[in-house]
């Protein structure tokens, strides 16, 4: 699983320097609830409000997201997706799957059903405790 987290926080990080692996998985929940807000993304990856702000302030001087009004609460700044901010995440989801293809390419169907088995019980698993929850901030 370590080596997994290595390869995901490098291959985001060679298509853009301010694209950590959190910043990767908060691009993509901003693009998949079309927009939040900040304590929102903490909320929804059990990150520290802190740790979302410096990636939210790293993304929003890299371009990739920027900060609108709500429609219903005037006082509210909700996170979007820039144009810049789709193009890159796009480009390392595509990248990514790419590299999931090559490497289960030769695998049977038997074998990727059972990993994806594997995978959905272990996602499904309760965290452990002491265990940090959500991605590793770093």
């Amino acid at each position: 699983m370590t080596i997994f987290a290595r390869r995901a926080r490098a291959s985001a990080g060679r298509l853009h320097p301010e694209l950590s692996l959190v910043s990767y998985t908060l691009l993509g929940h901003l693009e998949e609830s079309g927009g939040c807000r900040a304590t929102d993304l903490a909320a929804h990856h059990a990150l520290d409000k802190s740790t979302v702000s410096r990636q939210v302030a790293a993304l929003e001087r890299a371009g990739l997201i920027g900060r609108r009004q709500d429609t219903e609460d005037h006082r509210v700044q909700v996170l979007d997706l820039t144009d810049a901010g789709r193009q890159i995440l796009g480009k390392v989801t595509r990248r990514r799957r790419t590299a999931f293809r090559t490497r289960l390419a030769e695998w049977t169907p038997e074998d990727l059903a059972r990993f994806a088995e594997y995978l959905t019980r272990y996602n499904e698993g309760a965290p452990d405790e002491g265990a940090p929850a959500g991605p590793d901030p770093r």
